[in-house]
């Protein structure tokens, strides 16, 4: 740890925190973000970190409309907030296939109650198992570890003293989205995508015309959008191609399967729906794989220290200042057992004593690894997917030479590796809010306690959205692909029925295999591969903006942050739109809303989307008080 260092409030000095005004606008900024990040991975397979929009949100709420002057009720907003993401990410990648299998006739549909209690458990578990790591990681590693989402959290409420300015900025951004989002879907009025048929190559050029993917694309920046987009070409224009030309004569494809027939009735998307989304799921099991084992020698590393400063915390009996008071040790024992035999005797959870220990000894093992891979990389590149790939293989593996039935056996694996999913992305989560708080000097206990409240508001309220969002669209649909968790269906069925095209699926690990040597980041081309190019393409779009406006910045000598927050609007107005429009299709009220009949076509859809770049480029230009 750096010596001499000083938090913004010192420890000494006792300010507004744990309010009643930072719990209640926390808790709104949960549900909301946890609804937006869940509809956007269910449509890109993506989420976005929510820790800095929603410090900023924070910031012009406890500033700007309350007038209150207080850093540490921000700090405390942001992170009750926060927690609404990270269950979210838990849960879009896992507790889908369970609705999928529904359909399927395998199981009874899931019901509110068991996806809430999957999604609390986790929760729950994901903060308590991270707490007892805050003290080496947060405390012992400051200096070594860069935390750069805590960075720019802390700069973003440290600004908020002085401006207000960001939280507008995302406000801008969620009305214009929403405005867009029900033109778009609600009254059918322009095309939610622009399609290019290519006949020459078989194939086809097609992008979304949603704010929301042109906003992740902005905040990825180039270098990931233009990996995502070369994964969808390598897919489109070449895989597809190749496949409708020599398809009749691989063995790669059963005799039951005419390619030609499949394309001349279902065209490019049929191909790719039979085939490349095979090859991109063993190339993003690959990738997740590949991340996981680059990541050993800091997952070997970061368990042995924290272990240590495990020990180092349990002897301690007390803390001699505010910054430095965690809750009771005992606390966090009570609950982890009280969870475990939970999980153990619960009946819609139905994991088993295997299932129990599984996530006792993997959910601890990859929270404390996830809550030093946040420090080192951030939350956007926190393998947890590879984490759950793994965790999911060798579950299903284990629960199908222990003698559990097909069925049951993978409803406990997806089971595990959901809870086990929610521990990882809450943990980083957590991780960077309390080394934001401890830059800032807010009091660990009360941010612990905070943390709990968002994971439980979060997780009660993520299962009635993920069973609204079924029954208005359907997962694995073309409005929610939800291809991670397609992925993970696709996993937890080849081991437990032994049943996955195999050669489809080495095809993809093959392509990862290049990735890697080519030095290029393999899990975000593969992602390209998996998604339809209409979604790859905006992202593009978005991050070929970025640059220009980085260039055009750097030029200028400026640093401006106001497309990234107008961007991350975008993406939480069409979430909360998405989740309004879901309850207006459940509730038989699409139909009256629908003018589909007066539909701009194609000329219209040209309109929005150029309308939508205009939008973004102007909020992206630095503003005069700025220059």
């Amino acid at each position: 740890m750096e010596k001499n260092f000083k938090p913004y409030i010192p420890a000494e000095e006792i300010s507004p925190e744990f309010t009643i005004t930072s719990v209640v606008s926390g808790v709104l900024l949960a549900i909301v973000f946890g609804a937006a990040n869940a509809y956007l991975g269910l449509r890109v397979g993506m989420t976005i970190s929510a820790s800095i929009p929603a410090a900023v949100i924070a910031m012009g709420i406890t500033r700007i409309i309350l007038r209150k002057n207080s850093i540490l009720e921000s700090n405390m907003v942001q992170t009750i907030g926060s927690a609404g993401e990270s269950v979210a990410a838990g849960c879009i990648f896992t507790l889908p296939v369970l609705f999928l299998w529904a359909k399927e006739g395998l199981i009874e549909e899931p019901g509110l109650v068991s996806i809430s209690l999957i999604a609390v458990i986790g929760g729950i578990l994901g903060v308590l198992f991270m707490i007892p790591l805050r003290n080496s990681i947060i405390v012992q590693e400051h200096g070594v570890l860069p935390y750069p989402e805590a960075q720019a959290c802390t700069e973003v409420l440290l600004a908020g003293e002085k401006s207000g300015n960001g939280a507008k900025t995302i406000f801008c951004g969620m009305g214009f989205s929403a405005v867009v989002k029900f033109i778009i879907d609600g009254f059918k009025l322009v095309p939610a995508a622009i399609e290019v048929p290519i006949e020459k190559f078989k194939t086809l050029f097609a992008t979304e015309v949603y704010p929301a993917v042109i906003g992740v694309g902005y905040i990825c920046g180039p270098k990931i959008s233009s990996y995502l987009f070369a994964g969808g070409i390598l897919a489109w224009f070449i895989l597809i191609p190749v496949i409708v030309l020599f398809g009749g004569n691989s063995i790669l494809f059963p005799a039951e399967i005419s390619v030609s027939e499949l394309y001349a009735a279902g065209g490019a998307g049929a191909i790719w729906s039979k085939f490349i989304r095979y090859i991109g799921a063993g190339a993003l099991a690959a990738a997740g794989i590949m991340s996981l084992i680059k990541s050993l020698p800091t997952i070997v590393n970061t368990f042995s220290s924290a272990m240590k400063g495990l020990r180092h915390s349990a002897a301690e009996t007390s803390a001699e200042t505010r910054t430095e008071k965690d809750l009771d040790f005992k606390f966090v024992l009570f609950g982890t057992l009280l969870m475990l035999i939970l999980i153990l005797v619960l009946p819609p959870v139905k994991v088993g004593i295997i299932g129990v220990i599984l996530i006792a000894v993997f959910g601890f093992f990859f929270a404390t690894v996830s809550s030093k891979m946040v420090g080192l990389v951030g939350s956007s590149n926190n393998p947890a997917s590879g984490m759950t790939i793994a965790t999911l293989l060798f579950a299903t593996l284990i629960l199908k030479l222990t003698g559990g039935e097909s069925t049951s056996g993978m409803v406990s694996a997806i089971t595990v590796g959901g809870i086990i999913c929610i521990i990882v992305c809450l943990a980083g989560d957590m991780s960077q809010d309390l080394k934001t708080g401890f830059l800032l000097g807010a009091t660990p206990r009360k941010q612990q306690i905070g943390e709990l409240i968002g994971a439980v508001v979060s997780a009660l309220s993520i299962g009635g959205v993920l069973v609204l969002l079924d029954k208005a669209w359907s997962f694995g649909s073309a409005e929610l692909s939800a291809p991670q968790a397609m992925l993970m269906k696709i996993v937890t069925e080849g081991v437990m029925n032994g049943n996955l095209p195999w050669g489809l699926i080495f095809i993809g690990i093959a392509c990862t295999a290049i990735f890697e040597i080519l030095r290029l980041p393999s899990l975000a081309v593969a992602i390209g591969i998996y998604l339809p190019l209409e979604l790859s393409a905006p992202i593009m779009i978005g991050g070929l903006l970025r640059a220009i406006m980085d260039k055009k910045n750097k030029s200028e000598e400026k640093k401006n942050s106001n497309g990234v927050l107008f961007s991350s609007g975008l993406i939480a107005g069409e979430g909360i739109v998405g989740i309004i429009l879901a309850i207006i299709t459940v509730c038989g009220g699409a139909k009256k809303i629908d003018f589909s009949a007066h539909s701009f076509g194609l000329v219209g859809g040209i309109v929005m989307l150029a309308v939508m770049i205009g939008a973004l480029y102007m909020s992206a230009r630095p503003r005069k008080d700025e220059k």
